[in-house]
């Protein structure tokens, strides 16, 4: 992240003033450092960075030159090396001083310590506060204040900026960024607070000056000359600026790595808006739950884990043999019983497994889902009860549950008993044993045949029965006719149910999508159903697409 630190103090003297800087420096790119005799910024010796850094701050303060620092305006000596550290993963520099190293760095947090600590104030001048704009970068900022027992007032006026010229990535850091600056800023005041306390009780100023006449002119000499005190006088914290160079340097490396970019080929699929619908919700629950509990930490979990937990339910954490894939699956069951099972699982039907591996059902479970839209699928991994079609079409059982007679004697439902040999030892036994293993039984009361369609299932099984075709091609083979037929769905779903045509107008859309001929009737069930997996956002850009539509003639 290409951002810097700046911690910013007012003073009654001088008004404004930047008292300590960290900023990142990138390390160089091979190809330029790989040229002899070709000097390249940020790639000096230690030494040159000091000199460097002394001549910037003499170069752009007049108030160093003719020696109007005092003592509260002042962090490090001109003279001071700063400080380093080195990232060893990204081979980034961390560098701290009382000035940025460059001049144009300069002038941006010069702005920066000015508007906040003077025109930029939130409420209570207290808290964060976001502002700047394309030409001198953004801010965030957050103003405090330190006990001081000779300060008028009683207290001085600080803040923490962070600068970078990125404000959709500031803006999205703004949680992260307020809660590890509060907890150095907390630490700053309650270690100031101690010192003010015990000074407060060997000689206490309030009383003092309540007794004494005041003169603005002479108020200095009234506190000792210690009308600027540092901040390490403060707090009494011997180390305070490696402190905060430990600090400023290990926040702006956790705000470069929290947040990546990715470059996305187009709009997102289907799949991807229902995850992110889910994640959201979950977020909505969690936040409402914490809400009850009166708090708690938040978990956030990204897209991809997301659809890891989705496709996966934490398979890795469960032994015994697995299935690997699709042709694995279908090599296990038999032609027949794959296509019968698949055909059950693309019209909607409950798939239902039965046996004593928990393991073994969950990645057929996890087979079975690449072949549907991920707003479709609704799973119950294991359970020791039933449970009914409208909570779940993946439901995998122990096998001593019941299957109640409604559920058996329908055609809208799939059994698949699993049994393990007596000979045979799970724990000893491998994958390719499977066979070996364990006996799989299928049993349906559904009396349509399954041979003629649909046509997305004929296409799979011609790309699985090709041993020429390795694994990872056949699920792209898979995802590309998943997409397909997703658009398909789209069309369908916005010509029957959003603009309300006919039958007989929804029967020609369907002859030009390609779903009528040999396995129409199973095309368009596939179809219907798929439709309950289109994503609420599709929904609701549709109907407000067509609301406009029919607003803009009488426009």
């Amino acid at each position: 992240m290409n951002a810097l630190v700046a911690l910013c103090h007012f003073c009654e003297l001088h008004g404004p003033r930047t008292l300590f800087c960290t900023e990142a420096v990138h390390p160089p790119s091979p190809d330029l450092s790989s040229q002899a005799g070709v000097p390249v910024p940020g790639d000096r010796d230690r030494d040159g960075d000091r000199e460097g850094e002394g001549l910037t701050m003499r170069a752009n303060s007049s108030a160093t030159q003719t020696g109007e620092m005092c003592e509260g305006c002042r962090s490090l000596p001109v003279s001071h090396p700063g400080f380093v550290s080195i990232d060893d993963e990204t081979g980034i520099r961390f560098l701290s001083h009382q000035h940025p190293r460059q001049s144009q760095l300069f002038s941006v947090v010069r702005q920066a310590c000015v508007r906040s600590l003077s025109c930029e104030v939130c409420p209570g001048r207290e808290g964060p506060i976001f502002f700047g704009d394309e030409q001198h970068g953004f801010v965030f900022s957050h103003t405090f204040f330190i006990k001081d027992s000779l300060a008028r007032g009683f207290q001085r006026w600080y803040s923490i900026v962070m600068v970078a010229m990125d404000r959709i990535y500031l803006i999205n850091s703004w949680p992260f960024l307020l809660r590890h600056l509060k907890l150095t800023i907390q630490s700053l005041q309650s270690t100031a607070l101690k010192v003010f306390d015990s000074e407060q009780g060997v000689f206490p100023q309030r009383a003092m000056r309540m007794n004494s006449v005041f003169s603005p002119a002479v108020l200095p000499h009234q506190r000792n000359g210690n009308a600027a005190r540092s901040l390490t006088s403060l707090t009494q914290h011997p180390n305070l600026w490696a402190s905060l160079h430990s600090s400023f340097s290990w926040l702006l490396k956790a705000s470069g790595s929290r947040l990546t970019e990715k470059l996305l080929e187009g709009a997102p699929t289907e799949d991807t808006l229902v995850l992110i619908e889910r994640q959201t919700e979950q977020e909505e629950e969690m936040s409402c739950w914490e809400g009850a509990e009166g708090g708690g930490s938040k978990h956030h979990q990204t897209e991809s884990s997301l659809s890891h937990d989705f496709l996966c339910d934490h398979l890795n954490d469960l032994p015994g043999p697995k299935i690997r894939s699709l042709r694995h699956l279908r090599q296990v069951l038999g032609v027949a019983d794959f296509r019968q099972l698949a055909w059950h699982v693309l019209m909607g039907n409950q798939v239902i497994w039965r046996g004593a591996d928990p393991g073994l059902i969950q990645s057929a479970f996890t087979e079975l889902k690449s072949l549907l839209p991920v707003g479709c699928v609704r799973s119950v991994p294991y359970s020791p009860q039933y449970e009914e079609a409208y909570k779940c079409n993946f439901l995998g059982l122990s096998p001593d549950v019941p299957i109640p007679a409604h559920v058996s004697s329908s055609e809208f439902s799939v059994l698949v008993d699993v049994t393990s040999e007596k000979s045979c030892q799970v724990s000893a036994a491998g994958d390719d044993d499977i066979c070996t293993m364990y006996q799989f039984s299928l049993r349906s009361a559904n009396t349509q045949p399954t041979d003629r369609g649909p046509s997305l299932l004929n296409k799979l099984e011609v790309a699985l029965s090709n041993e020429n075709l390795s694994v990872d091609v056949v699920s792209h083979c898979l995802l590309c006719l998943k997409e397909e037929w997703m658009n398909k769905v789209k069309v369908l779903f916005k010509f029957s149910k959003v603009d309300g045509r006919g039958r007989e107008d929804t029967q020609k859309v369907l002859a030009l999508l390609g779903a009528t001929g040999p396995g129409e009737e199973d095309n368009v069930r596939l179809l219907k159903y798929w439709m309950t997996g289109l994503s609420k956002t599709y929904k609701s850009h549709l109907m407000t697409a067509v609301r406009g539509g029919e607003r803009s003639p009488s426009q």
